[in-house]
């Protein structure tokens, strides 16, 4: 018996100092071959290294190798295993430096970098011209190939019910966001279109049908009320006076669906512009023949006019209850709101004189 467990004694020993003469030695002859691999001034060189999908510890240790970064393969696969890290080294591409120890090697191939990200804003109330010139400016993607993406197809069950040769006017939802930097412009276009589907609830979906409207009718008449709201907390009444006079069978009489139609001015060099009856050639808004002018034709406009933010969605869907038909604007962003017309010209002769 003592015999044995001088023996055991013995082989322990001896396999301690094998282990750590093995690890001295994976130490010393994995260190990358620094003076082959420094600039002429001693600083440490920057190699982009990449990790393909399916390599073995083999492979990666081979390529470390043939980039200078490691003197002997065996070693480094040794080493990996002998420090539970050679089934942990992850695909990617990364940024090694020439002066790493073989732990920090290992310690940042089991970090695979995030596929670069970009940041970007599309604020509420811009046409599709306007989202589009926006998403090139930042550049998110060219404006020639975003206007080819829009004329596809993407399947949405919520553009289901435009009518035909309706675009995407409307649905590009507003919003801050982060993006993979790689995407196309078409995959750019369906992660707006996702956005919105993700905004515009159930629940919003059911309020909608229990107005009796259509998502495309929704956010029609929320595009309106994004144009003319100023005030968060005035939406709600906006929206109640343009489904007032819908139910009322009125013409809307929204300035903002005669800028629409009116498109780009030239003179006034802008989107949105003031409206002027000269150059509309009309003495009045009723006569200036065009589908989306909701003074000349009753009822909604043919489709949305701008990209609705969430607030006036949510407007249209939970409008205040009120009987008011009428609205004009103050100077301030805020509006002046009655119920019959005498009540309307009296808010016109105060605030806009």
């Amino acid at each position: 018996m003592r015999d044995f467990v001088r023996f055991l004694f013995l082989l322990l020993l001896a396999l301690a100092i094998i282990v750590v003469g093995v690890s001295l030695y994976l130490v010393y002859y994995a260190q990358p071959p620094i003076a082959a691999q420094e600039q002429p001034g001693g600083e440490p060189v920057e190699i982009a290294f990449e990790v393909r999908p399916g390599e073995t510890t083999a492979d990666i240790a081979a390529h470390l190798a043939e980039e200078g970064l490691i003197r002997v393969p065996l070693v480094f696969q040794l080493y990996a295993r002998i420090v539970g890290l050679d089934s942990q080294l992850e695909a990617g591409r990364y940024t090694l430096r020439s002066d790493m120890s073989l732990d920090e090697i290992l310690q940042t191939l089991q970090e695979a970098p995030g596929e670069p990200e970009v940041a970007f804003t599309l604020r509420e109330g811009l046409r599709l011209e306007q989202v589009v010139a926006s998403l090139d400016e930042q550049g998110i993607a060219p404006a020639a190939e975003l206007e080819r993406a829009l004329t596809l197809d993407y399947g949405y069950a919520f553009l289901a019910d435009r009518p035909a040769g309706a675009t995407l006017e409307g649905y590009l939802f507003p919003d801050t966001y982060r993006m993979l930097q790689s995407y196309t412009a078409t995959q750019t276009i369906d992660f707006l279109l996702q956005a919105f589907d993700a905004k515009f609830t159930p629940a919003m979906r059911e309020q909608a049908a229990a107005l009796d409207m259509t998502i495309f009718e929704v956010v029609t008449l929320a595009s309106i009320v994004e144009r003319e709201a100023v005030l968060d907390e005035e939406r709600p009444t906006i929206a109640s006076v343009y489904l007032n006079r819908l139910q009322r069978g009125m013409p809307l009489d929204a300035d903002p669906t005669v800028q629409y139609a009116m498109g780009y001015n030239e003179l006034q060099e802008r989107w949105w512009p003031t409206i002027y009856f000269d150059e509309l050639g009309v003495e009045n808004l009723t006569q200036y023949d065009h589908p989306y002018n909701t003074y000349h034709n009753p009822g909604l406009p043919p489709g949305p006019i701008c990209s609705p933010g969430l607030a006036s969605l949510k407007a249209v869907l939970e409008p205040a209850d009120t009987n008011y038909l009428f609205f004009v604007a103050k100077g301030d962003g805020s509006h002046a709101f009655a119920e019959t017309l005498e009540e309307h010209n009296a808010n016109v002769a105060r605030y806009q004189p």
